[in-house]
Parts: structure tokens; C-alpha cells; sequence
């Protein structure tokens, strides 16, 4: 498929030499992209790079405190992943995460009702996998690149292969006639208003099964 509109988000960051480099290409294109972020990673280190990130146009979105298995926590334990993380993305740049990405993709009837957020999924690689090829990244996201989805990849530690990718990708989706948004932006172009309360882990604007088919 050719063309619309697009979120790139990228998982367990800000890490101080990945998430630059992401932000790099970013800047070159002049595109946004939506970080969901570990909190216990936003550090004296990392904070200048998320207000970079602020300062491209970019999103913060939450992806939990430590990355636990949040379905098998207690309830005062979820409430601190939310809440740490929260507040460390808001005293650091001054933004509010409006998203959730459970860690793992592991939700339940009590994280639903206890994380006052959306929910947020995404069409992925597998670039967490050190054996995925850059290549395969690139052709991976170039096949599921649609119009409405939401792509999921991770700016870790050393994650360099999707740096790579990135670099290519980003042109070559432009040139395709993809227009890339922040997840807020995707939601509101589409007049969706997304709400934990719909039970979905959202991968694309009009998802309304709880998870989305593979491809």
C-alpha cells in the first residue's frame, strides 16, 4: 500500500547513544516519532535527549518504570511503575505521557482498569532479536508500513541494526507517499478517541478486537 499516515514509536529508551542517533535522522527528514519510555532509564544522562526529542516534535509515552510483567504485580506495585515513570517523563521535560505500552504486551482486567491511559501495541520486526538482520528490519517495516499503523521498534542499548534500518526506511516511506505522525496525531487525524476503557491494545486507528491480527 502507498501513501497515509504513519506512527513510528520506539521502545525501552532513551539510551544515550541509540536514542541520539534516532533523533538524528528524524531531524534530517523533519518527521516525529513517539518514544515510549522506561522510566528508570530517564536519567541526568538521557535528559537532554528527551528534550531534544520535545523539541523535534516528538511524543512521550509511557512504557513502564523497570519493564516487570505488570500482570503479575500487585496492585500498589503497578501503581508505582506508573507513577514513577510518569513523573520522572513530566519533571524532565514538562510533557505527560498520554499512552501506554504494557511491557511484553501482558495486560489484564485489573491493568486495564488500574493504568488511566490508552493502550497502545504496534506492527514489529522483532528487532529486540540480535539475529534479525538490518536488512530484514528494513523489508519488515516496509511491508507492514499501511496506512493508520502504528510501527514498533526499540532504541535499547547497542540496538544498532535499527539505527540502520531507520536510516533508510524513513526516506524511502517519504518517498512512498507516507506521512509520518506522532501516536496522538494518528488518533486525532482519524477522529478516534482511544480510552483504556475500550480494552484494545491498539496497533491501528480502526482496531477493535483487543489484539491485531499479525499483518
Amino acid at each position: 500500500m502507498t501513501g497515509g499516515l504513519i506512527a513510528l514509536t520506539f521502545d525501552d529508551g532513551p539510551d544515550p547513544e541509540v536514542t541520539p542517533q534516532l533523533l538524528d535522522v528524524l531531524e534530517k527528514y523533519h518527521v516525529p516519532a513517539s518514544f515510549f519510555l522506561i522510566g528508570e532509564r530517564i536519567t541526568a544522562e538521557t535528559v537532554p535527549i528527551l528534550q531534544r526529542a520535545v523539541m523535534l516534535g516528538c511524543e512521550l509515552d509511557h512504557h513502564s518504570y523497570s519493564h516487570p510483567y505488570m500482570t503479575v504485580l500487585s496492585p500498589r506495585q503497578i501503581e508505582h511503575e506508573i507513577f514513577s515513570a510518569t513523573q520522572r517523563i513530566i519533571l524532565s521535560t514538562g510533557q505527560t505521557p498520554r499512552f501506554f505500552r504494557p511491557p511484553y504486551f501482558a495486560v489484564s482486567e485489573a491493568l486495564f482498569s488500574q493504568v488511566n491511559m490508552p493502550f497502545i501495541g504496534g506492527y514489529g520486526v522483532r528487532d529486540y532479536d540480535a539475529n534479525v538482520s538490518e536488512a530484514e528490519r528494513y523489508q519488515g517495516v516496509m511491508r507492514l508500513a499501511r496506512d493508520g499503523r502504528i510501527i514498533l521498534l526499540h532504541d535499547f542499548e547497542g540496538n544498532a541494526p535499527t539505527v540502520a534500518a531507520v536510516r533508510r526506511l524513513v526516506p524511502d516511506l517519504l518517498a512512498r507517499g507516507f506521512r509520518f505522525v506522532t501516536v496522538s496525531e494518528l488518533f486525532r487525524s482519524k477522529g478516534i478517541t482511544p480510552r483504556n476503557t475500550d480494552r484494545i491494545l491498539y496497533s491501528y486507528t480502526g482496531q477493535t478486537e483487543m489484539y491485531a491480527p499479525d499483518a
